[in-house]
């Protein structure tokens, strides 16, 4: 791709991370599978980088705007994260947030390693106020799965004032829809699982950051915890990016029309949907019972615990014991995949009357 034009974003999905054009190149990178390098100029080791890897990093670095480093899944890119925090340090983070984050601080918080201080994050004021004495804050925009939204500007410019580093989830928005960097946030982290990757084949996890002392150390991190990813599920991960704007159009589209349709249905109690994203979640006038039963009942929708698929899936959240309890046991959380929108709501409007 020219290095002397600006091109848009989907544009870049679909020409960065490729070899150069000579003649008899492949169009698209291969898969590396070494262990093992020639010494000299260029790689050293397999654990410490890999020319698949970085393809990919290539993209999604320039995408975020920063410098990308792929993990070997959305949690070990989190676990890298909290990593920067100090020993007993503090971390201020949102009361909902995605599930595996929670269980991480948790059983953290049970051995000393940190101390969480739970905030709502639409309560900006609150949420500055917490940055206080932290070392670390923790952000969701929208939280996983309530869908609250924070101010990430205001609160991100009132962590760097204080020194508080900064990590913001992007999974939900991918860098299509919100670029957290350019608010200020220290690192941005991704389930490339999820829209990312956008098949449900593959577990993978990234970071972003603009800062080379902060990429340093997490790719320290990743190297010294062995943190890698296969380069086989990286080399999927890329072909899937490249039609990520196309997906995530359709699946917002869906999820903006399934959400109008849905606040007038009487077995909906409540709708949660931000405005933007694939992601809507409802709450069932019947309680767990309905919630269960909605479950049981769709045939075209997959109840399935992942997100961000090209497929439309659904779980009610309360079902894994370590959400938190201010959950509602009747909240569904939907991810709106890319399939015709009218054969979407008559499988959930059925499955939602019966």
């Amino acid at each position: 791709m020219p290095e002397d034009v600006s091109y848009a974003p989907a544009t870049r999905l679909v020409g960065l991370g490729r070899p150069a054009r000579t003649p008899g190149a492949p169009a698209g990178p291969g898969i590396e599978l070494s262990s093992t390098y020639v010494a000299g100029d260029g790689p050293a080791y397999g654990r410490f980088t890999n020319r698949t890897w970085e393809a990919l990093e290539q993209v999604l670095g320039d995408l975020e705007g920063g410098t990308a480093l792929a993990f070997s899944s959305g949690m070990a890119a989190v676990s890298a994260c909290v990593e920067l925090t100090p020993q007993g340090g503090t971390v201020v983070l949102p009361a909902h947030v995605y599930n595996g984050t929670t269980s991480l601080v948790d059983q953290l918080t049970q051995t000393g390693r940190l101390v969480p201080r739970r905030i709502d994050p639409t309560d900006t004021a609150a949420v500055i106020a917490a940055l206080d004495g932290a070392d670390l804050v923790w952000l969701e925009s929208p939280t996983n799965p309530m869908l609250e939204v924070a101010d990430l500007s205001a609160i991100l410019t009132a962590a760097r004032e204080r020194g508080v580093v900064s990590v913001v989830d992007n999974t939900f928005n991918t860098p299509l829809l919100a670029r957290p960097l350019e608010f200020g946030a220290d690192v941005v982290v991704h389930s490339v699982t999820k829209f990312l990757a956008g098949h449900s084949d593959v577990v993978l996890g990234a970071l972003v950051t603009s800062s080379d002392t902060l990429h340093e150390r997490l790719h320290s991190h990743r190297t010294l915890h062995g943190a890698i990813p296969g380069p086989h599920e990286v080399w999927l991960a890329l072909r899937g990016m490249r039609t990520l704007h196309l997906r995530l159009e359709r699946s917002c589209a869906n999820a903006a029309e399934l959400a109008e349709r849905l606040i007038d249905h009487p077995a909906v109690a409540q709708v949660r949907y931000p405005g933007f994203g694939a992601i809507v979640c409802i709450e069932l006038a019947g309680g767990r019972s309905a919630a269960e039963a909605v479950e049981e009942a769709v045939r075209l929708w997959l109840p399935a615990t992942s997100l961000g698929g090209v497929e439309s899936s659904l779980e009610r959240r309360r079902r894994h014991a370590a959400e938190p309890e201010s959950v509602p046991e009747e909240l569904v959380r939907l991810s709106v995949g890319v399939e015709d929108v009218d054969d979407l709501w008559r499988d959930l409007d059925t499955a939602l009357s019966s």
